[in-house]
C-alpha cells in the first residue's frame, strides 16, 4: 500500500448521476485543509455515475463484477483500495456536511476507544411513506450519543476496523452498518452520534410499492436473513439479534401467518370466517390508527410481508469470505490538492 494518509472519504454508489456530482463536491469540500484522498467504489454503473466522477480529482474504483453488487461490497471495495488512518463514508445520494469531519475528529482524539463517530442526519426527500415514516420516527440510533451503529455513514478509525477483520460484509444487500456496529461493540469498541450536522440524504424517490419492488429485485429486502446468518454463532450475535428490529417484525408475521393457519383447525362454523376477517384485517386496522393514513398500513404491512419471506431467501443465500479480495479495476487516480474546494465547479 502506498504512503498512509490522514483521511479518506469513500463514497459508494450505483447509479447515481443524478446525485453524484454533489457528493462529490461536498467531499473534495470538506476533505479542504486534510492530508487525504476522496474515493468513488462503484458498483459497475450503467449510467453516467462513473463518467462523471472522472472529471473530478478523486480515485475511481468499480466492480468487475456486476453480480457481485451489494451494500456491504461497495464501502468494502473502497475500503479495499483506501490509506486513511480514518475512513469516512457516505452514499453517492447524500451530501457532507462541511465542519462535521473536524468536530468527529476531535472526538476521537479525546476518545481513543471511540471506533466511528456519526452526524445528524437531514432526509431531503420524502416523496413515499417509507421516508415520511423515517423521517417522523425518533430512532434511539439517529440521536445523539452513543448509539449501536452508524446508519447513513459517519467517520470510521482505521484501527478498529483493522481489528475486526474488514470494513463491511460484502455478502449483505443491507445492514452492514448494524453488522459493522456490533463487531466493533463485541470487540470493546463504541460509536458515537454528535449534535452536528453531517449528511443531507437524497433518497431516490418512486411511489411506494415500485420502492418495495426494487428492494426484492436487488435484494435489499434479503438483508435481514443476510444479517441474522453472518452473525449467527459468533460473538456479536446478541448484538445483531438485540438491535434489529427487523427480527422481531419477522418473527411476528411469521406467527400471524401461522395463526391464520391454524384458525380453521381451531373454530368451526359462523365463527371462522368472522375471526379470519378480523385476524387479516388487525394489523392494517392497527397501522392506520397508529399512523391515522390507509396509505402508510397498506404500505407497511405489505413491506413487513416482503420482508418476512425474503428473510428465507437472505438466510439460504450462498456466502463468500467477507474479507476476501474484491475483483475491481481503477478507472481514474488523482489526489486532491489542498485548495480543491475552490476550484470543483465541474458539475454536469
Amino acid at each position: 500500500m502506498s504512503e498512509p494518509l490522514a483521511l479518506s472519504i469513500i463514497i459508494k454508489a450505483l447509479n447515481e448521476e443524478r446525485n453524484i456530482a454533489g457528493a462529490i463536491e461536498s467531499a473534495l469540500a470538506a476533505l479542504e485543509g486534510y492530508d487525504g484522498e476522496v474515493i468513488l467504489a462503484d458498483s459497475a454503473s450503467t449510467d453516467g455515475t462513473v463518467e462523471i466522477a472522472c472529471r473530478y480529482p478523486i480515485r475511481v474504483v468499480t466492480l468487475e463484477q456486476p453480480s457481485e453488487r451489494s451494500c456491504g461490497i461497495g464501502a468494502q471495495l473502497g475500503y479495499q483500495h483506501s490509506r486513511g488512518d480514518f475512513v469516512c463514508i457516505i452514499d453517492g445520494d447524500m451530501r457532507l456536511h462541511r465542519g462535521f469531519l473536524e468536530a468527529a475528529l476531535a472526538v476521537m482524539a479525546r476518545e481513543p476507544r471511540v471506533a466511528g463517530v456519526g452526524g445528524l442526519i437531514f432526509e431531503q426527500d420524502t416523496s413515499n411513506v417509507e421516508f415520511e415514516a423515517r423521517q417522523a420516527r425518533d430512532e434511539p440510533d439517529r440521536r445523539a450519543g452513543s448509539v449501536s451503529r452508524l446508519d447513513c455513514g459517519g467517520l470510521y478509525r482505521r484501527e478498529a476496523i483493522e481489528a475486526v477483520g474488514y470494513f463491511t460484509d460484502r455478502n449483505l444487500h443491507g445492514g452492514e452498518e448494524l453488522d459493522l456496529g456490533a463487531r466493533l461493540h463485541a470487540a470493546g469498541w463504541s460509536l458515537t452520534r454528535i449534535d452536528r450536522p453531517a449528511i443531507d440524504h437524497y433518497g431516490h424517490s418512486g411511489g411506494d410499492f415500485r420502492l418495495l419492488l426494487r428492494r426484492f429485485r436487488n435484494k435489499t429486502a434479503f438483508a435481514a436473513g443476510e444479517v441474522f446468518r453472518a452473525s449467527f454463532g459468533r460473538a456479536h450475535f446478541p448484538l445483531v439479534f438485540r438491535n434489529n428490529n427487523g427480527f422481531t417484525l419477522c418473527l411476528i408475521v411469521h406467527l400471524w401467518w401461522l395463526t391464520i393457519l391454524a384458525t380453521p383447525f381451531l373454530i368451526h362454523g359462523w365463527l371462522l370466517p368472522v375471526a379470519l376477517a378480523t385476524l387479516v384485517a388487525f394489523p392494517f386496522v392497527a397501522m392506520g390508527l397508529k399512523w391515522r393514513s390507509i396509505r402508510y398500513a397498506a404500505y407497511a404491512v405489505s413491506a413487513w410481508n416482503l420482508y418476512a419471506v425474503c428473510f428465507w431467501f437472505g438466510l439460504l443465500r450462498q456466502r463468500v469470505r467477507p474479507d476476501a479480495r474484491i475483483a475491481s479495476r481503477i478507472l481514474a487516480d488523482a489526489v486532491p490538492s489542498r485548495r480543491s474546494s475552490s476550484q470543483i465547479g465541474l458539475r454536469v
